[in-house]
């Protein structure tokens, strides 16, 4: 009967392996049929997710900026229709694959989009027919404040800008006519800032866009509400910090000579010292005239005008009236002596002439004009301070001992400080070098950053955290859920069970069971470890076994 016994639960294993997928899932219980469909919608809802991840991953800004919603419409309805799922991000940015955002930007550029608003002059080329004076005004003052905004746009720090201009009507009266003005409201970027230069060069930019726009009537703010540009107060507080960093710039020259002469000496670490400067930035100007008296010597000669005037008399008669006397004038002739004088002959004579003679001579005087104006920025005074820590010298047994400097060294490391700063006792300048013992701080105690901690290890978390998360959960769902279920339809079913008892046939009544004996174990447990090799690979057979010892013993 045992070389006949065919075991049981063999050929079932044979008939469940030859049915097809679908008749063995016919075949399974109704609990196992439950099980399997909630594994298997779990891991397709797994699927998915890690699909949807996969995707939300690889995303990226179509346009960095964020677009207006007059904008942003059409060109979500275009990405539709060309297949792409696009995603709006909180603030309005279009997320689209990474992959395409280049051929995508592309297509919409060939369907014309985005569509935006003309901006700046392009203001005009739209001009409508019938338009009123104020209209046009109104309209030219956009295009002049988007242009200007457009060009402030371009500098590095400032992200966006908004121009407001305030360009009041003119009329044909010079003295009622009001001044234009300007108003600036610059966005910066995350990180920057705008110095004096650049907020003076939108200043300058502005005034100059504008006709008759004073500088002084450009009004700069940033994002914040903070003014930039404003009255002489803020230059003069400008040029205060101009000077205050001019005097961290002197006291920093001076301390890099200090460190750079003593450090050879003394050494980096054993050495602390600090430069304080006095700088006077009072601006002096004055203006003298200095006149030299006159030269004895050849002067320079400026002008010179000389002028004669002659006047002459009316002639007379004079002598005996006659014949004589009408004769032409003859030269006088000494009379002989001892003799009377001959009668003269009339001569000519004149009343009441003169003449008149005038020499000016102007010569240049020597003057003088200086003008000084003093240097602004001039050293009044310096001070130096200068720590050096005491002199280390280790014995063999490596015992460390520091000794204070001798007054010899002290006394040329003063000089030294004195010689690299340009030292003047005149001006007032003071050095003070004193050797005191550093104190030696223990150094502080670096705390190893954990693994799970590193930025790199977060980071990394943060980024697989989802997949494996999903990953967990389809593995719980294959080995609690799917796996169960799959055993449940290779157990015997009722049916079979029916047949076990049909080929088995027992109706008998077994007796009672007797009280167990303990047996000593055989000392050689081939035979049973054979047994139950047997038992557990043909429990058919071994059952069958069984039932024929119980069957003998009873009869």
């Amino acid at each position: 009967m045992d070389a006949n016994l065919t075991p049981i639960n063999a050929q079932r294993a044979v008939d469940v392996a030859s049915r097809s997928p679908m008749t063995r899932l016919a075949l399974m219980p109704a609990r196992a049929k439950m099980m399997l469909g909630l594994g298997a919608a779990g891991l397709v809802a797994v699927a998915v997710a890690l699909l949807l991840w996969s995707q939300s991953a690889n995303l990226a800004p179509l346009y960095p900026n964020r677009m207006p919603s007059a904008e942003a419409a059409p060109v979500l309805d275009q990405l539709r229709q060309m297949g792409v799922s696009p995603k709006v991000l909180d603030d309005g940015v279009i997320m689209v694959p990474a992959g395409q955002v280049a051929e995508l930007r592309m297509k919409l550029s060939q369907a014309g989009l985005p569509k935006s608003s003309p901006t700046g002059f392009a203001l005009m080329d739209n001009a409508r027919f019938g338009q009123s004076q104020l209209q046009e005004r109104t309209q030219l003052q956009r295009a002049l404040g988007d242009e200007i905004a457009t060009s402030i746009s371009k500098l590095a720090a400032v992200e966006s800008a908004r121009v407001l201009l305030a360009l009041p009507a003119q009329n044909g009266f010079y003295r009622e006519q009001q001044k234009p003005s300007a108003s600036v409201v610059v966005t910066l970027r995350p990180g920057h800032t705008l110095d004096r230069q650049q907020i003076a060069a939108i200043v300058h930019l502005v005034s100059r866009s504008v006709p008759d726009l004073a500088p002084t009537s450009v009004a700069v703010v940033d994002q914040n509400g903070t003014p930039l540009s404003g009255t002489q107060d803020n230059s003069q507080q400008a040029l205060d910090s101009q000077q205050l960093q001019y005097v961290q710039q002197v006291e920093n020259t001076y301390l890099k000579r200090v460190l750079d002469i003593l450090e050879p000496a003394v050494g980096r670490d054993n050495l602390r010292a600090t430069v304080t400067a006095e700088i006077d930035f009072t601006q002096q100007e004055s203006t003298s005239e200095a006149y030299k008296p006159n030269q004895t010597g050849e002067a320079t000669l400026r002008s010179q005008r000389s002028s004669e005037q002659t006047n002459a008399g009316s002639a007379t008669p004079t002598g005996v009236p006659g014949a004589a006397s009408n004769q032409p004038p003859t030269p006088a002739t000494a009379p002989m002596a001892g003799a009377s004088a001959p009668l003269q002959a009339a001569q000519a004579g004149t009343a009441g002439g003169g003449s008149r003679k005038e020499n000016v001579v102007n010569y240049e005087v020597d003057k003088t004009v200086s003008v000084k104006r003093n240097a602004s920025g001039i050293i009044k005074r310096l001070n130096a301070a200068v720590l050096v820590n005491h002199r280390s010298t280790t014995d063999p047994k490596g015992k460390v001992t520091t000794k204070e400097l001798s007054p010899e060294e002290m006394e040329k490391l003063t000089s030294l400080v004195q010689e690299s700063i340009g030292f003047s006792k005149t001006r007032g300048d003071s050095v003070k070098v004193v050797s005191i013992p550093f104190r030696a701080d223990p150094a502080p105690k670096v705390e190893e950053i954990p693994l799970w901690k590193q930025p790199w290890f977060v980071d990394l978390v943060r980024a697989a955290a989802v997949p494996l998360a999903l990953v967990g959960v389809a593995l719980m769902l294959v080995l609690a859920v799917v796996r169960p279920a799959l055993r449940q339809a290779e157990l015997p079913d009722a049916d079979d069970a029916k047949a076990l008892d049909a080929v088995v046939d027992d109706t008998q009544k077994l007796p009672e069971p007797e009280p167990v004996v303990a047996i000593e174990a055989p000392k050689d447990s081939r035979h049973l470890t054979e047994a139950r090799h047997l038992a557990k690979n043909n429990p058919a057979a071994v059952a069958n076994i069984m039932r024929e010892w119980v069957n003998g013993e009873a009869a």
